[in-house]
């Protein structure tokens, strides 16, 4: 290990350049004002008896659910019917365009948070923005590094703007279903795992339609129901729609799910960083901590480099045609069998292997990973007409979500040849598995 970080560090500057510095961004905690005024004028205090109305709905403001340098995120009750919500409140830097709420307004898929509501606050206390995903989210000058949102967004105070939106609420996120099972002593069963996994490429499979990718795919960012196994993709704050030949920062997505071409400074990148974060999620819930835990951008580098060898000239190529004169220690590729735990199907190694390949264009796409033989024992399911209340192996009992709801838009976008493989043989549309 030594021995490779050494040879490594000798090319740290120019992988810095590339890596937009190679400055590991810190949580900061946005202690966001509970003090709000809404758009009607109104000035209220955030407490569990606020009531926020905006032309349409009146919400009642409950606990603090999560903080971060993305804003804070609340509880809500819809006071006519008294639905539980989420409501993310994220301060609006005016130097930059926002993405997220226009991003979220066009996406309606039951594996995507829907987007209920939302509208605007101002506030009279002045917390840190958050960082701005991308270079090109500015409206005008240049980003002079990573540390810009240590600084005043604006002069006047009374000027800060909040977005405030108002999702439907999920109880959990994988990550905490997760830390539950490693808790309990237990490994996640791989049968759970594929009803996640398999979710997740639906989600994917569909904003890719669009041309949008995720960007920081991770469990955090995956909510879950457990009463039915549901997941949704969540926090569309570093999306964007990659348009070919336009350039993209490739400082983004959290560091344990970052695609290396990120990492080799790659600009004009593909959705396909978003399968490599699939991946990485994958061996993750399978191996119980993260595959590729690396200190540093670079220490990332070397962690992926362990495991799948050393890239060849031509992978860096599709890569990063910009870094094919790198040179790394020449390693060879692990078997996967000694990485993951025993007894691992050979079927999910398989899949893993299609998804974590160091050429963009070579990972499996979303929809032909659905079709994958791991995902069967699914199709099986269907075909025995197990309910809501299957019982999996390993002595669990596991509720099996819809799986096969495809909507008439995801049913045109999907290849026939590919569909016929997802769907089971004998499907029924009119069925509700």
């Amino acid at each position: 290990m030594s021995n490779v970080n050494a040879q490594l560090s000798r090319k740290q500057q120019l992988l810095e350049r590339g890596c937009n510095e190679m400055v590991e961004e810190k949580t900061n905690l946005t202690n966001l004002n509970h003090n709000v005024t809404l758009s009607s004028g109104l000035s209220t205090t955030a407490t569990s008896s606020t009531n926020l109305e905006t032309s349409s709905r009146k919400y009642s403001l409950g606990k603090t659910l999560g903080t971060g340098s993305f804003g804070i995120v609340c509880e809500v009750f819809d006071v006519e019917t008294g639905k539980r919500l989420a409501l993310k409140k994220v301060l609006q830097d005016p130097r930059y365009k926002n993405r997220e709420l226009d991003i979220m307004k066009v996406l309606d898929h039951v594996n995507i948070i829907k987007l209920i509501d939302y509208f605007y606050t101002t506030g009279d206390e002045e917390p840190k923005p958050p960082q701005p995903p991308d270079d090109h989210n500015r409206l005008g000058g240049k980003n002079n590094g990573v540390n810009n949102h240590h600084k005043s967004i604006v002069g006047n105070l009374s000027q800060n703007k909040y977005l405030n939106v108002i999702m439907e609420y999920v109880p959990d996120t994988l990550h905490k279903v997760l830390k539950s099972f490693i808790r309990s002593g237990r490994s996640m069963p791989i049968n759970l795992i594929s009803i996640y996994i398999y979710q997740l490429f639906r989600a994917v499979g569909f904003i890719h339609s669009l041309g949008i990718c995720h960007r920081d795919i991770k469990p955090q960012n995956l909510l879950v129901n457990s009463k039915d196994n549901t997941l949704k993709l969540c926090d569309f704050g570093s999306a964007k729609k990659l348009i070919p030949s336009e350039p993209s920062v490739a400082y983004i997505c959290s560091r344990f799910y970052r695609a290396p071409e990120l990492m080799l400074g790659a600009t004009e990148y593909t959705p396909s960083i978003d399968l490599w974060s699939i991946g990485c999620v994958f061996g993750e819930l399978i191996l119980g901590k993260p595959l590729f835990s690396g200190e540093t951008s670079i220490d990332q580098l070397v962690r992926i480099i362990q495991i799948l060898g050393t890239p060849t000239k031509e992978q860096m190529i599709r890569m990063n045609p910009h870094y094919t004169e790198v040179r790394f220690p020449t390693l060879k590729a692990k078997d996967w069998r000694k990485i993951l735990p025993d007894g691992t199907p050979s079927l999910a190694i398989d899949l893993l292997e299609q998804i974590l390949r160091y050429e963009p264009d070579l990972r499996i796409n979303p929809y032909e990973a659905m079709a994958h033989p791991f995902f069967d024992h699914l199709r099986n399911l269907y075909e025995v007409e197990v309910n809501n209340q299957s019982t999996f192996s390993h002595g669990i009992n596991q509720h099996i979500p819809q799986l096969f709801n495809f909507s008439p838009y995801e049913l045109s976008i999907i290849p026939g040849n590919v569909l016929n493989r997802i769907l089971p043989k004998n499907f029924s549309p009119n069925y509700k598995h």
